[in-house]
């Protein structure tokens, strides 16, 4: 014992913004009407409302869902659904939107508000809407969301709701097994896409959007926060190869994939080019750490990346490390210098 009183651990604080990603990004989907209402309610929260009617929520809810069923016809991994026939009925023109909303009101919202912010074994912590539906026929937006709202971040948000949406229908209308699954990633357009059985592209979801959530909006390196809408020309995050691209004209080992999604961070103008930004030197090893735990929450996310990356880097956590360190060896060889940010902001994972 030191005789001092500072405790050796602390617990830190769970943000709103980590709890919205959790609910969106973490655990297992047989559906995705999870996704449709968060970005119902994200329209709703920018809107100032508070208590939200079930028909309110239906035009947004169901208009969502409506738009992805002519992208994907495989929303679901249920064969019948009467809810989503509706929205397939009003896409057809046999249906008018009063009765989708009708319908959207009687089968829409059977499940999804219930479980929404249900991840894992149970609920989050703290809610973003109220379930009113027996007593004001509605939900009631929590000032969680409100709050949200007014945060940086909050811009980020449907981008990442509808990159997470996209990959998980874009697996199941492939009728892909998981495990052969593998998304890629296009240097040049900065999409991901998967690769059909006729070995056609599709392209699926911006690379920065997909990615974001896992970085919990920060600058890989630095912390500082970061944007993936491109009308924010300032923050808008660069999409970096953690280990330089260039080792692909350098190294005759062409097994580490270097495009591969593993190998993807987003990162500030600063450190990606800036005066002592990154390049193309090889980040130190603090930063590795900090890769491999990011891998792993798209691996225990269950998140349609999780396949790519186990196929791209190892079957286990004890192979992924073994890989990443491999990677690293050979880095140096080619790169000597290893580089760190000049300065940081608050660790945000």
């Amino acid at each position: 014992m030191t005789g001092s009183s500072t405790p050796l651990f602390y617990e830190k604080t769970v943000t709103d913004e980590t709890l919205w990603r959790s609910i969106i990004l973490f655990g297992r989907n047989v559906a995705t009407y999870k996704f449709a209402l968060g970005k119902a309610l994200l329209d709703l929260a920018r809107e100032d409302k508070t208590l939200i009617s079930l028909d309110e929520l239906a035009e947004s809810y169901s208009r969502y869902l409506c738009e992805h069923l002519k992208l994907t016809e495989k929303q679901g991994t249920s064969q019948r659904s009467r809810f989503l026939d509706a929205c397939r009925q009003y896409n057809e023109g046999s249906l008018p939107r009063d009765k989708l909303t009708e319908k959207t009101v009687e089968l829409g919202f059977n499940n999804v508000i219930d479980a929404f912010h249900v991840v894992g074994s149970g609920e989050v912590e703290r809610r973003f809407f109220v379930d009113e539906r027996k007593t004001k026929k509605g939900i009631e937006i929590t000032d969680r969301l409100h709050e949200l709202k007014d945060k940086l971040q909050f811009l980020n948000l449907p981008y990442e709701v509808e990159a997470r949406w996209r990959l998980v229908e874009t697996a199941w209308s492939l009728n892909i097994s998981p495990n052969l699954l593998e998304a890629k990633h296009d240097d040049e357009s900065q999409l991901i896409f998967i690769e059909n059985r006729d070995r056609k592209r599709v392209s699926v979801t911006s690379s920065r959007d997909s990615l974001n959530g896992y970085q919990k909006g920060k600058c890989f390196f630095c912390f500082k926060d970061i944007i993936i809408d491109d009308s924010n020309a300032y923050h808008l995050a660069d999409v970096d190869h953690f280990f330089p691209h260039i080792l692909t004209t350098r190294t005759t080992d062409h097994t580490f994939n270097i495009n591969g999604i593993w190998n993807l961070v987003l990162a500030c103008r600063e450190c990606n080019r800036g005066a002592k930004g990154k390049f193309d030197l090889v980040p130190s090893l603090p930063l590795l750490e900090r890769l491999y735990k990011r891998n792993e929450w798209f691996i225990e996310s269950h998140h349609p990346l999780r396949e790519t990356i186990i196929k791209q880097t190892g079957s286990t956590p004890e192979a992924r490390v073994t890989f990443l360190q491999t990677v690293h060896n050979v880095a140096r060889e080619y790169r000597i210098h290893t580089w760190t940010p000049s300065a940081t902001h608050e660790p945000a994972f």
